[in-house]
């Protein structure tokens, strides 16, 4: 195979990647409950498990029952170290966009069992586009760049404009978190 038809593979590629609809699928996401187990006792290895998956916590709360994270950006392909894009869509569109997770786990007793329940809110970036007056100013369309450097500087207009725009829960990664803490609370017993 030649280099020009390698290159028109991966050009065709890329361009259906952004043509592929949307391939989310619905995981059923339940609380897990577990008997024997303390709210102290899952809050620490809930808060490790979210630890280890590069996750920040923001609130941990044990008398209400809560731990919420600060946002991580979602990982990128080449970061084989990161956890939180679960199944092919994610990952490619944490390639093409910024996204960005916030966990939030509630953590209860339902009669003699310890429940736990996991929402994961995902947010995508959105800048306005800066008005592009010719071709020669193309590399202009996003920020205040120059054509030999180029940085996300916005104009005050864009910053004014910019925000996380909610595109709902990832049911995946909860699941994923679930499944974790789980495994880290039977293997205690």
């Amino acid at each position: 195979m030649d280099v020009k038809s390698v290159l028109f593979s991966v050009s065709v590629a890329l361009l259906l990647t952004g043509c592929v609809p949307e391939q989310r699928s619905e995981v059923a996401v339940g609380p897990i409950c577990i008997a024997g187990t303390d709210i102290r006792e899952a809050m620490s290895i809930a808060e490790d498990v979210l630890g280890d998956m590069h996750f920040v916590i923001d609130k941990a709360d044990s008398e209400v029952g809560l731990i919420r994270t600060k946002p991580l950006p979602a990982a990128q392909s080449f970061e084989l170290w990161r956890s939180d894009n679960v199944g092919r869509y994610n990952t490619t569109e944490a390639n093409l966009h910024s996204i960005r997770r916030i966990v939030e786990l509630k953590i209860g007793t339902e009669g003699r069992e310890l429940c736990i329940d996991c929402e994961v809110k995902t947010e995508r970036l959105s800048i306005p586009e800066y008005e592009v007056t010719s071709s020669a100013r193309a590399y202009r369309m996003f920020s205040e760049s120059t054509e030999s450097m180029q940085r996300l500087r916005l104009n005050p207009e864009q910053r004014a404009k910019m925000e996380w725009i909610d595109l709902g829960q990832d049911r995946e990664l909860a699941a994923k978190i679930l499944k974790r803490i789980e495994d880290r609370l039977d293997s205690e017993e």
